[in-house]
């Protein structure tokens, strides 16, 4: 497939680098190219978002989560009926308390809803959210495949994601609709806090049955 990747930042290029090693076509997105003088220098294709946006058979959402609203306005009518995989967190600028990061929405609305009905044409799936970029492609963990948490209103677009998360080792849990969001968004709060009290950056979560 081609991939358009939105950002500049360790995310986008790990997720960049993973879906060449898979051999798909990629192109990252950004308005700073300075930030992927590296992944130039390697061979890597660069744009800007809405460059990236109309190249990608898919497009990936991998920002800050205060920057995705302007990002996707900027992507434009790139991202129309494309499955566009939110790897975001609504992550407050205020720092963690007690490891316990804050984040600038509520339980009863997630940042991936905010931008589904702001892009109501293209088809948003969440994922590689609960997640830190060391492990998103190929894990590699003792205890076998970690699961990946998705949810999306589009089967078509989780179909599509399910068969990326599968090249990059992982098992993959389908929760439903964009609503679901809610619920794995905060994951990213569990997943960091060892990280944050212990500086342990290198684990996933398992869903056992």
């Amino acid at each position: 497939m081609k991939v358009g990747i939105l950002g500049s930042g360790i995310v986008a290029k790990t997720l960049g680098a993973g879906f060449k090693k898979h051999g798909h076509e990629v192109i990252l997105g950004t308005r700073n190219p300075d930030k992927l003088k590296e992944w130039s220098v390697q061979g890597g294709a660069i744009s800007d978002f809405a460059g990236a946006a109309a190249f990608g058979d898919i497009v990936v959402l991998a920002v800050k989560g205060s920057a995705a609203m302007d990002v996707l306005k900027l992507a434009g009518s790139g991202l129309e009926g494309k499955p566009v995989l939110d790897a975001t967190n609504p992550i407050a600028d205020q720092p963690p308390e007690d490891g316990v990061l804050r984040f600038f929405t509520d339980l009863n609305q997630s940042l991936m809803e905010r931008l589904q009905s702001q892009f109501p044409k293209s088809r948003f799936v969440k994922v590689f959210s609960s997640v830190g970029a060391g492990a998103m492609v190929n894990p590699g963990f003792s205890g076998g495949r970690p699961t990946m948490f998705i949810c999306g209103n589009d089967d078509a677009a989780k179909q599509t994601t399910t068969a990326i998360l599968d090249q990059f080792g992982w098992d993959v849990d389908d929760m439903g609709s964009a609503v679901a969001a809610r619920a794995i968004e905060p994951l990213c709060m569990l997943w960091c806090i060892p990280g944050f009290k212990q500086n342990d950056w290198m684990h996933a979560f398992k869903m056992l049955r």
